[in-house]
């Protein structure tokens, strides 16, 4: 079967390469000029099982309220004439409370679980290298009040199958000693020893070349989607900026435009964009910078070790499709970054960069079948994209083959849980 896949960020390249390795002759339609340029390009590098909470929760939302008047939460919502925004953000607000949340989140880890596995088996069998650590992560905490909250949501995880260890401030240095130097200002953390890191757009780029090598995958780089040619109850063909692609089933992975393109075809995918912005700078002196990764959860920075790079991400800025920023939207990173690991990199050297996730209101990305019989979703990861990615491709490629997943589908299908 032919299979086009709409998109080549780390989401829609994952799901080529398990189409491929089905037998399916697979071709990925891209804008941009190389595979993870666009929401894949950069994150806090977090392989993260340990932070499936459910982002729609009572918390967030006196988070995202408070929001809409303090602009320098960790959340930032800019009021704009947009009908989208305020459809989505009713249907966040039905998604937190405490029961929503818990079933969410119940979803969200099964998946990150199964794709720690498969991002692990699939380096295994291509022999991808992608300046992976696999220590763990610690999410800690500044003050006995945020610890004594915060281990609740993880207590929650570790009832449903994630390892994991409750530190102090002693044992969390004993595993971190990039922290040592901040060892007063922490109050505790939790450990996550499963979880990994690891640079999203490596194994993307490497994934694409080993794909189209290995596999026989065609990539249409540079190449627009502008449309489907729809057929009764089939997609026909995609409408590109290079004419048009017909294939057998078509695959939307297009982050956070796949929204857009649903809704002009009667396809009910709440997706959204929600800024996020990463720095990225070399360690001058390894020595004091983090051994694995790690999430300051009282400033909602989230941060990973990649060979000799830092990589620090925050933010959630609801701002539609604005990818722009200026340096001072990255002043709080570079100072918990200091904070944190003082002299152990120079800021001036620091990398910036803005992209946009693509959240669903339950937090969770959806598959399957939409609308149209040959028409499939991957898509609507969020902030989790790069710790789901492989295990959603495997995941799909189960679903095109009509196979029994390997994961249990229970709350991704399309219209069972949205």
């Amino acid at each position: 079967m032919k299979v086009l896949v709409l998109g080549a960020g780390v989401v829609g390249t994952a799901a080529a390469y398990y189409l491929a390795k089905d037998g399916h002759e697979v071709t990925v339609i891209e804008r941009h000029e190389a595979a993870a340029r666009g929401t894949s390009q950069s994150n806090a590098g977090l392989v993260s099982p340990g932070d499936a909470t459910a982002w729609a929760s009572p918390a967030a939302l006196k988070t995202f309220l408070r929001a809409l008047w303090n602009h320098d939460l960790g959340i930032k919502v800019r009021l704009r004439l947009d009908p989208y925004f305020y459809a989505w953000s009713l249907r966040f607000l039905r998604e937190c409370t405490v029961a929503r949340m818990r079933a969410n989140t119940q979803v969200k880890l099964r998946l990150a679980l199964y794709s720690r596995d498969c991002i692990n088996a699939l380096s295994e069998t291509t022999g991808i290298h992608y300046d992976e650590r696999k220590k763990g992560i610690l999410y800690f905490f500044r003050t006995q009040k945020s610890l004594d909250t915060g281990t609740d949501n993880y207590s929650f995880l570790g009832q449903h199958g994630l390892p994991i260890e409750i530190v102090g401030r002693d044992r969390l240095v004993e595993l971190e000693p990039g922290l040592a130097g901040v060892k007063e200002k922490i109050a505790g953390g939790v450990y996550s020893p499963i979880d990994q890191t690891g640079d999203s757009k490596q194994l993307a780029d490497k994934l694409a070349a080993y794909a189209a090598e290995e596999l026989g995958v065609k990539f249409l780089f540079g190449t627009t989607v502008q449309g489907l040619d729809i057929e009764g109850d089939r997609v026909r063909a995609v409408m590109t900026s290079a004419g048009p692609v017909t294939g057998d089933a078509v695959v939307i992975s297009m982050g956070p435009e796949s929204g857009l393109l649903g809704r002009r075809y009667g396809i009910d995918l709440p997706v959204y964009p929600v800024k996020g912005y990463t720095v990225t700078v070399p360690l001058e002196d390894e020595s004091k910078g983090p051994t694995m990764g790690g999430a300051d959860e009282d400033r909602l920075i989230g941060y990973s070790r990649l060979g000799n790079r830092l990589r620090m991400s925050s933010t959630a800025e609801f701002t539609g499709f604005d990818r722009s920023f200026k340096p001072g939207d990255f002043r709080t990173i570079l100072e918990t970054g200091k904070d944190l690991f003082p002299g152990a990199f120079d800021e001036k050297k620091a990398l910036l960069w803005a992209g946009l996730r693509p959240m669903m209101p339950n937090s969770v990305p959806v598959f399957g079948q939409a609308k149209y019989r040959n028409l499939y979703l991957d898509t609507g990861h969020g902030h989790l994209g790069w710790t789901m990615a492989c295990g959603s491709g495997k995941f799909l490629s189960d679903l095109v083959a009509g196979r029994k997943p390997e994961i249990d589908p229970q709350g991704l299908l399309y219209g069972t849980a949205r």
